[in-house]
């Protein structure tokens, strides 16, 4: 790693190497990160790429399976939460839980506060005490109101002057920013600062490279699990931890097939629900792949949610085939020929104690019923062809969908939907969680199905898989389209600039 940017002597904490894995699951293969006193470092990467595993380990959520952990030179390995604590390490979460209840002073000193001589609480003294330390963050808080009602940002400033309190010389803002406005970032930006400059090591998450340029003393990069490299702020560009976050190829995972672009859909005019996403308007033709780009929380599923019915809008329109499609009404949009392959397959689009063949016909049931009873021979036959289209390897059609592979269970709700013939498929996710050969299948078969005809609609947190797979990327940012993309001006580079909001419209 590289050398100290202004921190002092050697670093004070040091992850080096470190392996995690939940099953036959490898989500962190090389977590690797040195803090210094008197540093805020900043931590990149997309999504997936290990940042919330490595965060876990330094608070002692989990516990590295191999690698290298010291704090202050000493070798530590953190068997809890409080372990951690206990070395001096403090992590404020995007949204942290207080008790609404109690004082602000309270929950500073919650489970140690200061006692009196006759062993009852000092409140007088853990007031004032309190104070002092909003004193020293340069913030004004009264110590005796209580936590409920108060702002995301007060409630982080109460989980930092907790942090001092404790002594604590290695503090993890873990996307302290997202849910805040301008004047609290600059507040938040202050308290760092003054923090820096007592010495305290800060690591520093976001995925707002503007506040990382402007906070932060070094930066590293984390990509699929792994360290990349770390740079001095001073010394590098966007452009360069864009290339180290999104350096893969696009190799034969995307057999991307040429498809004749039809007529309009889908038609989304001005989709408005406040306080998730605003002022959307795209379209989305036959045989078309559309996808819907962006970081986590910039609105994506939120969208397709709403074209799809599953949440209500408070203003827009939604058009089918030029026709209008009534909100809020998921029945209506099957109707219409809409498709939706949710996120999240085991909780969304399965049942998973029922069988493949019964989940595989779950939207055809009024179709196979008759005065309340299932013909169950028509329906084995319609779970039989879509299960063989698909390739879903399966003892049998009786087996519990539950006790199938991550990619076989997807093929399962592509199944479930192509079975309706729909015009528009919705799909948020596609491949999260599948091998990489099934991976390769999947978006085989998307590409076959646009070649078909049939529009796409795909949400992917997977950059290679939107450059791939897309013929247009439309890319979210905090609710709002930021950029409209041609295939051809879809790179790595401009997708995360527009994400990251260090980029104008490119509509």
């Amino acid at each position: 790693m590289e050398a100290t940017a202004h921190g002092q002597d050697g670093p004070v904490l040091v992850l080096r190497g470190a392996l995690k894995t939940f099953g036959p699951v490898v989500a962190l293969e090389d977590g690797s990160v040195e803090l210094r006193s008197g540093e805020i470092h900043a931590l990149c990467g997309e999504n997936g790429a290990g940042k919330s595993t490595l965060v876990k380990i330094l608070a002692g959520v989990h516990a590295p399976d191999a690698g290298e952990f010291t704090v202050g030179g000493e070798s530590v390995s953190f068997r809890s939460v409080s372990d951690s604590k206990a070395a001096g390490i403090s992590v404020i979460y995007q949204e942290p839980t207080l008790f609404p209840d109690l004082s602000v002073a309270e929950n500073i000193y919650i489970g140690r506060q200061p006692k009196n001589r006759l062993g009852l609480v000092d409140y007088a003294r853990m007031r004032r005490d309190a104070a002092g330390l909003f004193d020293r963050l340069g913030v004004r808080l009264d110590p005796a109101r209580t936590a409920e009602g108060l702002s995301i940002a007060d409630q982080q400033i109460i989980e930092i002057a907790k942090a001092i309190s404790l002594d604590a010389q290695v503090l993890v803002m873990d996307e302290p920013t997202a849910a805040l406005s301008g004047n609290e970032v600059d507040r938040l930006f202050s308290v760092a600062r003054a923090l820096r400059e007592a010495g305290a090591a800060i690591l520093f998450i976001s995925h707002r490279f503007d506040e990382i340029f402007a906070l932060s003393d070094r930066i590293t990069v984390m990509r699929d699990g792994r360290y990349i490299a770390t740079h001095r702020t001073e010394r590098t560009s966007i452009e360069e931890i864009v290339r180290d976050m999104v350096g893969r190829d696009i190799d034969a995972l995307y057999p991307k097939l040429d498809a004749e672009i039809g007529e309009p859909v889908l038609t989304v005019q001005g989709l408005v629900r406040r306080g998730v996403f605003t002022d959307i308007d795209f379209e989305v033709r036959a045989g078309e792949i559309v996808a819907l780009a962006g970081l986590v929380g910039s609105g994506r599923t939120e969208v397709a949610r709403a074209v799809f019915g599953i949440d209500d809008y408070d203003e827009g329109d939604v058009h089918v085939d030029g026709r209008p499609l009534k909100a809020g009404d998921p029945k209506a949009a099957i109707t219409a020929g809409i498709g939706f392959v949710p996120e999240d397959r085991r909780k969304q689009g399965l049942v998973m104690d029922l069988s493949v063949g019964r989940n595989a016909t779950l939207t055809l049931r009024e179709k196979f019923t008759r005065m309340g009873l299932i013909n169950g021979r028509a329906e084995s036959a319609a779970a039989r062809e879509w299960t063989q289209k698909l390739h879903v390897k399966t003892a049998s059609l009786h087996q519990p969908v539950g006790t199938l592979s991550g990619g076989n269970q997807q093929k399962v709700v592509l199944a479930k939907w192509l079975a309706t013939g729909p015009k528009l498929l919705i799909i948020d996710e596609p491949t999260r969680g599948i091998d990489v050969g099934t991976k390769s299948e999947v978006h085989r078969l998307i590409s076959e199905l646009a070649t078909e005809g049939m529009a796409i609609l795909m949400i992917s947190s997977e950059l290679p898989e939107v450059l791939g797979m897309a013929d247009r990327v439309l890319v979210m940012h905090e609710g709002r389209i930021a950029a409209a993309l041609a295939r051809s001006e879809a790179t790595p580079e401009t997708v995360m600039h527009a994400a990251t909001g260090a980029t104008e419209d490119h509509s």
